[in-house]
């Protein structure tokens, strides 16, 4: 069963196309890569999924219903989450402020309750806490909950955008690079990491990476874009082995001229 489904997607930027009539499931409870060479379109196809780009033409059915054109705040709320190629944290809050703001999309009470610090607002505020410590304990970076986020090391700032992502209890998760600056213990840690959150919460996780390594352990499946069309799609054997995707990494090797 498809969690998501991409039909015809297109992105056009003024002469230049982007992703070209791409197509593709997002199956239930998979870890699905994206892979491609830089420029391939794969930071732009998240763009549109998120609802920070708007396709050209295409569908993105999400649950079975259609997001294209919805906000990327009505995205999030419908229970999807992302981070992000470049680092988004709130420098001048800390990391347990940092994880709550980012679960204003799940709040029901309004600025009155805020205000008049009603029993329901106080109510969702204990919630809010307790849910932001429990996905900071869950990715490891409790040790630093009440640091501010600019004084963090890179690596748990990293961490600090994934449980805020996890924090809107999200239905499916979107990391763009996240072993982006990593050294090998630390995206050791980031697999086990990833196969946790699968187990934990039962989601889709889709990523774009270019650690090969990383990406052969962690996924169900891959997917590889190459100037914005899909190459190839399967297993990450089937796919790595692909002859078209070699080429598409390492160039083709020029046959022999005859003697």
């Amino acid at each position: 069963m498809a969690n998501m489904r991409i039909s015809n997607l297109h992105l056009q930027f003024g002469g230049l196309t982007a992703v070209n009539n791409l197509s593709f499931d997002i199956p239930d409870n998979a870890v699905m890569s994206v892979i491609g060479p830089n420029g391939a379109g794969k930071t732009s196809l998240f763009n549109m999924i998120t609802g920070f780009y708007r396709p050209t033409r295409g569908e993105i059915l999400f649950h079975g219903v259609n997001i294209v054109g919805k906000k990327p705040s009505r995205i999030t709320s419908m229970g999807m989450a992302r981070t992000f190629q470049n680092l988004r944290v709130f420098p001048n809050l800390t990391v347990l402020e940092n994880v709550m703001a980012g679960m204003h999309s799940r709040t029901k009470q309004g600025l009155v309750g805020a205000l008049l610090r009603t029993p329901g607002h106080r109510k969702e505020e204990a919630w809010i806490r307790q849910v932001a410590e429990e996905c900071i304990r869950f990715v490891g970076i409790e040790a630093y909950t009440d640091r501010l986020a600019k004084n963090l090391p890179y690596g748990a700032q990293r961490y600090l955008e994934i449980a805020r992502a996890l924090a809107i209890q999200p239905k499916i998760l979107f990391l763009d690079e996240p072993a982006a600056g990593f050294n090998f213990s630390e995206k050791r840690d980031l697999i086990g990491l990833i196969g946790r959150i699968r187990e934990a919460y039962r989601i889709p996780v889709v990523l774009i990476e270019h650690d090969m390594g990383l990406i052969n352990k962690v996924s169900d499946h891959m997917m590889v874009l190459n100037y914005g069309q899909k190459l190839a799609e399967g297993t990450p054997q089937d796919v790595l082995n692909d002859p078209r995707v070699i080429e598409a990494y390492l160039g083709k090797e020029e046959e022999d001229e005859a003697v």
